[in-house]
C-alpha cells in the first residue's frame, strides 16, 4: 500500500488531544528550524522532549538520547532528521507508545510507514507541524 498523510480531520484531532511531543533531531541553536518549530509549538502550550545524543539540553528541557530513554508519555513523535534516517526512528518509534509518528516537512520514506502501519501510530510525513497546527488550531 503507498503511504497517504491522514485526513484533515484527523491532523486536527490529533492535534487537539496530543499535549506532549518528543522531537528527534531538535536542536539546541536557535537558528535551526528544528528549535524554531519546537519554540512555537512549546509557546502554543505543548510540552517539548528532545531527543538527541549530541546536547544536554534545548528550550529549557532536558535532551534524551534516543526515544527508548524518555521516561513520560508521547503523544507525538516529531523528527527533524534526514528522510534516510527515517526508517530507523520508525523502528524505534514502533516500541513507543504514541499517538502519533511526524516527520517535518521534505522528509518522508516509505520504509518508514512500513515499520509504523502495524502499530496505533498514525504516521504523518512531509507536513510541518507548526504550519498544520496555524492552519487547523
Amino acid at each position: 500500500m503507498t503511504f497517504q498523510n491522514p485526513s484533515k480531520e484527523e491532523i486536527k484531532r490529533i492535534l487537539d488531544e496530543s499535549k506532549t511531543i518528543a522531537v528527534v533531531g531538535l536542536s539546541d541553536k536557535p537558528h535551526r528550524t528544528s528549535y524554531q518549530v519546537s519554540e512555537a509549538m512549546q509557546k502554543a502550550g505543548y510540552r517539548i522532549i528532545p531527543v538527541n545524543p549530541t546536547i544536554s539540553e534545548s528550550l529549557g528541557e532536558r535532551s534524551y538520547a534516543s526515544l527508548k530513554d524518555v521516561d513520560e508519555p508521547i503523544d507525538i513523535i516529531n523528527v527533524f532528521r534526514r528522510s534516510e534516517y527515517l526508517p530507523d526512528v520508525a523502528r524505534e518509534a514502533a516500541n513507543i507508545r504514541a499517538k502519533s509518528f511526524w516527520a517535518q516537512q521534505g522528509v518522508f520514506h516509505e520504509e518508514a510507514y512500513d515499520e509504523l502501519k502495524d502499530t496505533d501510530q498514525v504516521v504523518i510525513m512531509d507536513t510541518c507541524i507548526k504550519v498544520a497546527h496555524a492552519i487547523y488550531k
